[in-house]
């Protein structure tokens, strides 16, 4: 079975005007590496210099939808909900 590894490169909490950079390995190949940024979602290949494919988030949703495996949601403990973070001044 591949062992698959995901490296995480962010400089901050929220998306501006940097992507936030995946690495993507498995069994320690690079696969490539996923960018998310507010507008779009890209996929570099390993070896692609240029050639990147990117969707835009409504194109990733119906991809998502049309095509992706289902998978059961867990439901979180009520002492477990999200916490908001408030930006901070000047971004």
């Amino acid at each position: 079975m591949a062992r698959h590894e995901v490296m995480l490169d962010i400089a901050t909490k929220f998306v501006l005007h940097k992507d936030v950079k995946f690495e993507i390995k498995s069994n320690s190949k690079k696969l490539g590496t996923l960018l998310i940024s507010k507008g779009n979602i890209e996929w570099l290949p390993s070896g692609a210099f240029v050639n990147k494919k990117r969707l835009t988030w409504k194109a990733f949703k119906t991809l998502m939808e049309d095509t992706g495996k289902p998978a059961k949601v867990k439901k979180r403990a009520p002492n477990q909900a999200v916490k908001k973070v408030k930006p901070a001044k000047g971004t």
